[in-house]
């Protein structure tokens, strides 16, 4: 476990080797900052990487042929010793491969390379999943970033709000008791794009958006000024804090992949968003990390 540090005179990125969990990123000059500390008081966890599953499975269990594996919610790459493969003054990649403990409940051959980079206001985001076999490789893979809201003393997190590229509703998929999917939709009407952050928004756990619904989101500050945007390309992504904490942060979480349903009944092929890839082949993902403020 060590801590990785990259900047680029605007943008100061620290990454812990543990998950290659993003801990910090500040401005440079004034030291402000932007991600969660981690406190376990509301969530011992600051940015972790999903992989190989994100969210969780229909009795704890998935299929791949023929066989049951267990395997933890949101995977085992957020709790893994990452290795350190190269960092420059601006970039810094991180590898975890498959072991004798990984294929246990993941019987694959991977190498899960996560890289940081910063340009200019933004931090890039980079997922990387090799393989190395001559298998198919079957995945899920995500972010799950918590940024600080409020940002600035003296105010309240409910004064605070979403701003979404879609202008008008979002249509959010409700997580069963067993946190998993349910057919329960809630649709949410926005003010030219904007959500208030009340704190009844997640007493029914995250706001999980399907299907490509939107590919931005922003935290504003009361007076409506975005100082944090989250950009992607991945059919869900999550807007989540624990539920009645009032916690001082808002995850935005973006996945390529989702929890199984309540009625899914199929193999780990045929989760819903899952990916693959092919022998020989390197799948390619991220998203960005923009500072407005």
């Amino acid at each position: 476990m060590a801590i990785f540090e990259i900047s680029n005179g605007r943008l100061t990125a620290s990454i812990d080797s543990k998950g290659a969990e993003l801990k910090s990123l500040r401005k440079a000059e004034s030291g402000k900052e932007y991600m969660w500390c981690a406190d376990e008081k509301y969530w011992g966890r600051t940015s972790p990487i999903l992989f190989p599953l994100v969210g969780g499975l229909k009795n704890g269990e998935y299929r791949f042929e023929g066989k049951s594996y267990a395997i933890p919610k949101h995977g085992f790459s957020r709790d893994a010793e990452f290795k350190l493969v190269s960092q420059e003054a601006q970039e810094v990649w991180f590898l975890l491969e498959d072991n004798e403990e990984t294929r246990e409940i993941f019987p694959f051959r991977f190498r899960l390379k996560i890289g940081y980079r910063l340009e200019d206001m933004t931090l890039k985001v980079l997922f990387r999943v090799e393989n190395p076999s001559k298998e198919m490789v079957y995945f899920s893979i995500g972010g799950h970033p918590a940024f600080n809201c409020p940002i600035r003393q003296g105010e309240r997190r409910e004064e605070y709000f979403l701003a979404f590229d879609q202008k008008e509703s979002i249509n959010c998929t409700v997580i069963g008791d067993g946190g998993l999917a349910s057919d329960e939709k809630i649709l949410y009407e926005l003010q030219d794009g904007l959500l208030p952050i009340a704190e009844e928004l997640f007493e029914k756990d995250a706001l999980i958006m399907e299907d490509y619904q939107v590919r931005s989101i922003a935290l504003l500050t009361p007076d409506k000024k975005p100082y944090l945007t989250t950009r992607f390309d991945m059919p869900v992504v999550a807007v989540w804090a624990p539920a009645g904490k009032n916690a001082p942060f808002i995850c935005i979480e973006p996945w390529l992949g989702i929890c199984d349903h309540e009625d899914f009944n199929g193999s780990l092929q045929e989760r819903k968003w899952g990916n693959q890839v092919e022998p020989g082949k390197c799948f390619h993902s991220g998203f960005d990390i923009i500072v407005e403020e």
